[in-house]
């Protein structure tokens, strides 16, 4: 087999889980149960077996860790500081799913000893660079939802449009004007005129 000479960096995928629970924006996370970091919480996410695609890895390792199966992932970024983490040279690949609060069934697996959401305004300390992909993610998250209708994954089959205005206003985090969200939501096709003051979309 031909040996390659120079050094090659391991890849791991890590997934940040987004929801909104209690009018904030919450992100799903591990509490490491091994080391490095044992006791700390983190971002599910793991190693990239030798044979597998990345996709794969990060819905595997999402599954194992937090007992979650069927979130849309989708990705968004690669991170790869030479000193991102204190165990090797290891470049991860970030996604980014959404899902509503009252679907999530939890339960830690693998090397995850707990597993739980936290309120992105008040993240406990987190391993390697953690707090910056979640914070890259944030960014990715309000980008997409001006564009496209991803933040719906967030709401019921049907709701109400201030139901919709709220969950904006929380992935905002600012207060929008009923008329102006209204007229925005109707412009870009995304619900029913007929529907769109209180029945539902």
């Amino acid at each position: 087999m031909y040996q390659y000479e120079y050094p090659h960096p391991a890849v791991t995928t890590d997934a940040v889980v987004f929801t909104v629970y209690d009018d904030s924006l919450h992100v799903l996370l591990i509490q490491r149960a091994r080391e490095p970091f044992m006791g700390m919480w983190a971002l599910p996410g793991g190693f990239v077996d030798i044979a597998e695609g990345l996709d794969a890895c990060a819905y595997r390792e999402l599954q194992e860790e937090t007992g979650l199966d069927g979130v849309v992932l989708h990705q968004f970024r690669a991170f790869g500081e030479p000193d991102r983490d204190p165990r090797e040279r290891i470049i991860t690949v970030a996604y980014m799913g959404l899902l509503r609060f009252d679907q999530a069934q939890l339960h830690a697996g693998d090397d995850a000893a707990n597993v739980n959401w936290f309120a992105v305004s008040e993240l406990p300390e987190l391993t390697a660079d953690h707090q910056a992909i979640i914070a890259e993610a944030r960014d990715v998250l309000i980008e997409r939802i001006e564009t496209s209708e991803i933040a719906f994954d967030l709401l019921p089959e049907r709701f109400s449009l201030d139901e919709l205005r709220r969950l904006y206003e929380v992935l905002f985090g600012d207060t929008l004007d009923s008329d102006n969200f209204r007229n925005w939501v109707l412009a870009k096709g995304w619900i029913e005129p007929e529907l769109s003051a209180d029945a539902g979309a």
